[in-house]
């Protein structure tokens, strides 16, 4: 452990191992088998539990609970993990569960995910990389959640959900179909058009925010069967990378997709 800082009140218990950088602050407990790439920093009175493992530049806020037991009555013990990638920020009482030996065993965060006080991530979850839960934000298990979404405070994934790339759940909304990618849902499976700022945001192209903008009028108010309209978007949009992302998501759907409520 070189160069690594270590209040005197914090606790290692287990296999702890800390790469170079890594600042564990007051009254943090780290017990089990836990590994921290470089440069990360553990607040006061955070707690990692557990299967462990981060990449480097994580930064642990006040109070964390990282890799506790999933809040499921079938759990018996099972070593299962919590995976995170690098340069998250985790602020305020964050709560991400260990897996379930029966469901992925693992939850998963990527890279530059953004979660905010009291947010929460639920056993099995997999989240990709530069999302942004804010303040109470909560998944259920086994959903996953796509690069760049937002999900609003107080909002609410149901588990076994998705949310696709660049979607938004507005504050207090939630969700229990599956949130295509680029759409903003408010209320409850309620959609309300496009993330336009999410998309030019990310870099996506004036044409390609137009091109999501007829498909969401086209899937959601033509009266068109779904199926129908994502072939022929397919065939208006050949080169259209939006267009596949989304197109591919509805596919894929199990639960159905969330649709309906007010245009742009």
């Amino acid at each position: 452990m070189q160069h690594v800082t270590i209040h005197p009140t914090a606790i290692l218990d287990g296999d702890i191992a800390l790469g170079d950088g890594c600042i564990i602050g007051p009254f943090a407990l780290l017990q089990g088998t836990i590994s921290l790439g470089e440069n990360c920093r553990v607040g006061p009175r955070v707690t990692l539990l557990g299967l462990v493992t981060a990449g480097d530049d994580n930064a642990f806020h006040t109070g964390c609970v990282i890799g506790d037991t999933p809040q499921h009555l079938a759990f018996a013990g099972e070593p299962t993990r919590v995976v995170l990638g690098h340069a998250n920020t985790l602020r305020e009482y964050v709560t991400i569960h260990r897996g379930m030996p029966n469901g992925l065993g693992t939850t998963t965060l990527g890279d530059k995910n953004f979660l905010m006080a009291n947010s929460h991530v639920a056993h099995d979850c997999i989240v990709g990389d530069r999302a942004v839960f804010a303040n109470s934000a909560v998944v259920g298990g086994h959903a996953v959640v796509g690069d760049g979404a937002f999900l609003s405070g107080n909002s609410c994934v149901h588990q076994f959900c998705r949310v696709g790339e660049l979607a938004m759940l507005s504050g207090t909304s939630s969700i229990s179909q599956d949130l295509p990618p680029f759409w903003i849902v408010q209320g409850v499976n309620t959609t309300h058009g496009v993330n336009i700022v999410g998309m030019r945001r990310a870099g996506y192209s004036h044409d390609e925010i137009q091109a999501v903008r007829v498909a969401y009028k086209r899937i959601t108010r033509s009266g068109q069967a779904i199926r129908e309209s994502c072939t022929q978007l397919e065939a208006e949009y050949p080169t259209s990378r939006a267009i596949a992302v989304l197109v591919e998501f509805i596919r894929t759907s199990k639960r159905g997709i969330c649709s309906g409520g007010a245009d742009e």
